[in-house]
């Protein structure tokens, strides 16, 4: 798992720490992973370190004192270094004394043979884009194409969001100190590296989920197990106009666990040519038994759409609803209302505002809280950041890296396989986490396929590749 804290839960943790080591021993623990760090990246980008020519751009407080530490053990590893004060009355006054005493130079912009920048602006305290000076220091940087390490977080991003309004630092690498922040998981930070500096962290404030966590909770047949008991999820969706949403939607549910799938609609006939393993009948009535309710892609919002997510949410099964199930629940909230069952939402941002009565915002993972937590269900705001949130409880952010998964269709396999994990039994939000992080490792693994190099995918494409995802776990 990844463990996602606070600014405020890093500053309590450190207090303790600050308060037993001797002065600056905290700082320079963490310059030190620092340093070692931007050395790994000096070899991976140059092929050393000494020779090489850094710059450590610095602000006052911490962070610029971390900036000038790493760049005093890198100079005294051989690497040129060079830092732009941009408050020299308010820099660490010790870093500064030990970087000009191993022959750092203080510099009043950044030289253009630079191998690599140091972003020591501000730390996970700041807020707000970058001010002028640091902005035009930056943007001479990103003109340059010199790359970036950010100290803790970009300069500019908000560390509780990740969202940025104005200029702000983009670092190739973060390396941050004792533990993740949300912003290194929401916000652009490059690739991040988590230095331990010996935090006595408390219970995270979010979770992401990583290969082995889904591979140790993905439903595997037990020797006794039947298609019965391996879970059955029915499904609810697609028309007489989208019948398609009713094939992927089933197709993935087949693709993701080994138990049976129950098909329930107007699509019998193209679903059946598709999935002929599956169970199809035209009414929900006459499905017959499952373990979870898939309602929502491609349904349609008229009377028969309707009736089929009354249906579901009748049921007392786990539910999850989707797409056109989500626009009818907008306007009857009062169908989820004390429903004691499993339920799962998966809006994207425009079903979201028309769930909540707003936008999400940038505060996306506290959006999507509160909505959790006024209807009592589980919610998925989907994007390249998937936030999902439990009604008073986790809330579990999955990165995907990369956006092959935004083409039309893909949430109806998303849907797909969320209602397979609960219906073999995943609590919602282990269940919607790793679906969705199942989901974004197909769409990649559909955009390589057959490569040499990433491509235009579908939703029929990312289904294909449901069960290679699940085998790369």
């Amino acid at each position: 798992m990844r463990h996602y804290y606070t600014a405020e839960q890093i500053r309590e943790a450190e207090a303790p720490l600050l308060a037993a080591l001797p002065d600056g021993a905290l700082m320079r623990r963490a310059a030190t992973g620092l340093a070692t760090a931007i050395a790994r990246e000096l070899g991976r980008r140059t092929g050393g370190v000494s020779g090489r020519r850094i710059c450590a751009v610095v602000g006052s407080g911490d962070n610029g004192g971390d900036a000038l530490w790493a760049a005093t053990f890198l100079r005294r590893r051989g690497a040129g270094a060079t830092a732009v004060l941009l408050n020299p009355e308010r820099a660490h006054a010790k870093a500064l004394a030990a970087f000009t005493a191993c022959g750092g130079r203080i510099v009043q912009t950044v030289p253009t043979a630079t191998d690599l920048v140091i972003d020591g602006v501000v730390g996970i305290s700041g807020s707000g884009p970058l001010r002028p000076d640091a902005a035009e220091v930056f943007a001479a940087v990103d003109d340059a194409g010199i790359p970036v390490v950010a100290v803790d977080l970009p300069s500019g991003v908000d560390v509780h969001t990740g969202a940025v309004d104005g200029p702000h630092v983009r670092a190739a690498v973060t390396v941050t100190f004792g533990g993740l922040k949300p912003a290194h998981a929401l916000g652009d930070c490059g690739r991040v590296e988590l230095v331990d500096i010996g935090l006595d962290l408390p219970r995270p404030a979010m979770i992401g989920v990583e290969a082995a966590d889904v591979a140790a909770r993905w439903p595997v047949p037990g020797p006794t197990d039947d298609k019965y008991t391996q879970g059955v999820t029915g499904v609810l969706a697609g028309s007489a106009t989208y019948p398609g949403a009713a094939v992927l939607c089933t197709g993935a549910a087949v693709a993701a666990t080994s138990g049976m799938v129950r098909y329930a609609g107007s699509a019998a006939q193209q679903v059946l040519s598709q999935w002929p393993e599956v169970i199809a009948t035209a009414t929900p009535s006459a499905a017959g038994r499952v373990q979870s309710w898939v309602v929502g892609p491609g349904l349609g919002t008229d009377e028969t759409g309707a009736a089929a997510l009354w249906f579901a949410l009748d049921s007392g099964l786990p539910v999850i609803v989707d797409a056109d199930g989500l626009t009818i629940l907008a306007a009857h909230p009062d169908l989820v209302a004390g429903r004691n069952a499993p339920t799962v939402l998966t809006p994207h941002a425009g079903e979201f505002a028309r769930l909540a009565g707003s936008a999400p915002g940038d505060d996306r993972v506290a959006a999507t809280r509160g909505l959790a937590d006024r209807l009592g269900v589980t919610v998925l705001l989907k994007g390249n950041v998937t936030v999902v949130a439990e009604p008073g409880g986790s809330v579990y952010l999955n990165p995907a890296g990369q956006s092959w998964a935004a083409t039309a269709g893909s949430g109806d396999v998303l849907s797909g396989v969320i209602g397979a994990l609960l219906a073999a039994g995943l609590p919602t939000g282990e269940a919607a986490a790793a679906a969705a992080f199942v989901h974004a490792r197909a769409a990649e693994l559909a955009a390589r396929d057959p490569g040499p190099r990433p491509a235009p995918t579908s939703a029929s494409r990312i289904l294909a590749h449901v069960r290679s995802a699940v085998a790369s776990l």
